[in-house]
């Protein structure tokens, strides 16, 4: 068993949290792997037709059992209360809603940006059941429901507090991949890993 680190946003925080959220899509990098001798580029050699011990060895995320650790913006040692630094190994998460003021004579906002969170800040770790290599476009109703998407039997279907509403799963989770930067029209090659929440 391996462990590595992901970087997750609020919104997928929250997800995961609520017990919504078991699935992640990531963009197929290029990877070196032994099996398939040179660098293996999604699409250029279809790793897809590969048997799935080697397609699970390729993915940089790991392999059925391997765990994930979480990385999202974070602080520590703040005191609301008090309303100064405290304890060192106290930390917050910006995913939970919390307010922190900037502090006084600090030149900078008191969140760290996930990419710098060490590992004993961590309170979401996730172990792989599954993983995949497929077409973003590939994506199906029940697996959007697995990246967080819920129905909304008034609105449709909607992630993160009615920012995303489309009248289909699909829809809902392409308006999400966009609005993280990705562009759902290109249909790029992903990494799929399904995953459960295990104790931290």
């Amino acid at each position: 068993m391996s462990e590595r680190p992901i970087l997750m946003n609020g919104a997928m925080v929250r997800a995961i949290l609520a017990g919504h959220k078991t699935q992640t899509r990531r963009v197929a990098k290029a990877v070196k792997h032994p099996d398939l001798g040179n660098v293996y580029a999604p699409g250029a050699l279809v790793l897809e037709s590969e048997p799935q011990h080697v397609i699970e060895r390729a993915c940089p995320f790991g392999r059925p059992g391997d765990r994930l650790w979480v990385r999202e913006t974070w602080t520590n040692a703040w005191d609301e209360v008090r309303n100064q630094w405290t304890d060192p190994e106290r930390y917050h998460y910006r995913a939970d809603g919390i307010e922190i003021a900037h502090v006084e004579g600090m030149d900078r906002s008191p969140w760290i940006p996930s990419i710098h969170m060490p590992r004993r800040a961590c309170r979401l770790v996730l172990e792989i059941t599954e993983v995949r290599l497929e077409r973003l476009q590939q994506i199906s109703e029940a697996d959007c429901l697995a990246e967080g998407v819920q129905q909304d039997e008034a609105n449709g279907f909607d992630i993160e507090f009615g920012t995303h509403y489309s009248n289909s799963a699909v829809g809902c989770f392409a308006s999400l991949w966009d609005s993280t930067g990705g562009n759902w029209k290109d249909n790029p090659w992903v990494w799929v890993v399904t995953f459960k929440r295990i104790e931290a």
